[in-house]
């Protein structure tokens, strides 16, 4: 048997209510369905290179926030609160298990008496940089249907769908926010 990979399972929903529903424009059923099973991919792909890594996604979201920042890869909490979009107690407990594994430390804040700083340490940045390695490999995986200048094509059209929702300051009802860098 060979394998048609120009239909997916998204194009036998879409022509399954096509048929039973003509009066219905379902074309965002042919875009959004594929963005919702690619997302399930990327999950998966991302908990398994993480897990490979000793880390779960929060803790990667965490330790690449203070990365991308350079050296010496510090930010406050309330900063690493705006990068990932959690809760100050729920960034306390992972700040606390991150410093138990010895990927960041807390340090007083030059500034503020009262403030702190977390910086990643030589193995939080040793962790971060080779789980992103491995991350970009299984991402090249998941786009390798796309050739050349089909990358850039979908980036800059999702980019496009995406800000104006990235913008707003309140998230749609019922939905929690989360950046996974």
């Amino acid at each position: 048997m060979v394998l048609d990979r120009s239909r997916d399972e998204v194009a036998g929903v879409v022509a399954a209510w096509r048929r039973e529903r003509p009066d219905l424009d379902v074309a965002p059923l042919e875009v959004l369905s594929r963005v919702s099973r690619l997302a399930r991919h990327l999950d998966l792909a991302r908990r398994t290179t993480f897990a490979a890594h000793g880390l779960e996604t929060w803790g990667f979201d965490v330790l690449s926030a203070l990365r991308r920042q350079g050296p010496p890869y510090q930010l406050s909490p309330g900063a690493l609160v705006n990068e990932t979009l959690v809760t100050s107690g729920t960034m306390t407990n992972r700040i606390d298990r991150l410093e138990d594994h010895g990927f960041v430390r807390r340090l007083a804040s030059p500034d503020d008496r009262r403030g702190v700083l977390v910086e990643l340490t030589d193995t939080g940045r040793e962790r971060v940089d080779a789980a992103m390695v491995t991350l970009l490999e299984a991402e090249r995986v998941l786009l390798a249907g796309l050739h050349g200048e089909d990358v850039g094509t979908l980036a800059r059209l999702l980019q496009r769908v995406l800000a104006p929702m990235d913008q707003a300051e309140v998230p749609p009802p019922g939905r929690a926010t989360s950046r996974t860098r």
